[in-house]
């Protein structure tokens, strides 16, 4: 019982003393209370229009779920903006004079602005996702799709929370 009231004693202490609030690999800085998420806009030359409001959302999801952060349509401590850079596709694997596997890769640009240094940090996330060669465009957005939002709100969470 002892152990248990010392482990405890020492596991407050050092959370308490660092400054940084962690859950689940999430870290924030105490001064840190409100955050606003922009639309992740497009700009890919080829544009998958459900892919924009989807990660948007997944990731403000993300946001609320695992962080004590409140979210803001005003000004907030921090601000994250951003944009997808990269939609494409490409070969990456040939059997029989055949394309067997295809890629698609996406590549995002972002920035989060914190308020309270005055200082933006900017963050770049890629991420390909392999599929059947026999797969149209289309067929492939869908099946790849939950997998594809959750990835890259993943992606983003860690490279925006786990970097300051």
């Amino acid at each position: 019982m002892i152990l248990l009231a010392a482990i405890s004693s020492v596991a407050q202490l050092g959370l308490s003393g660092c400054g940084i609030y962690r859950f689940t690999d999430a870290a924030v800085p105490d001064s840190i209370k409100t955050v606003k998420v922009n639309f992740i806009e497009n700009k890919a030359s080829y544009i998958n229009p459900q892919l924009s409001p989807r990660l948007t959302d997944k990731v403000r999801q993300k946001i609320l779920a695992q962080t004590r952060l409140t979210q803001t349509n005003n000004e907030a401590d921090w601000e994250i903006s951003g944009a997808i850079t990269q939609y494409s596709f490409s070969t990456s694997a040939i059997a029989g004079q055949q394309s067997a596997n295809n890629r698609l890769s996406v590549s995002l640009q972002l920035s989060v602005y914190d308020r309270k240094a005055n200082e933006t940090r900017k963050v770049d996330v890629s991420r390909s996702f392999e599929f059947k060669g026999s797969l149209s465009v289309q067929a492939a957005e869908d099946a790849l799709g939950e997998e594809m939002i959750r990835t890259l709100a993943d992606d983003i969470f860690n490279k925006v929370f786990s970097n300051w």
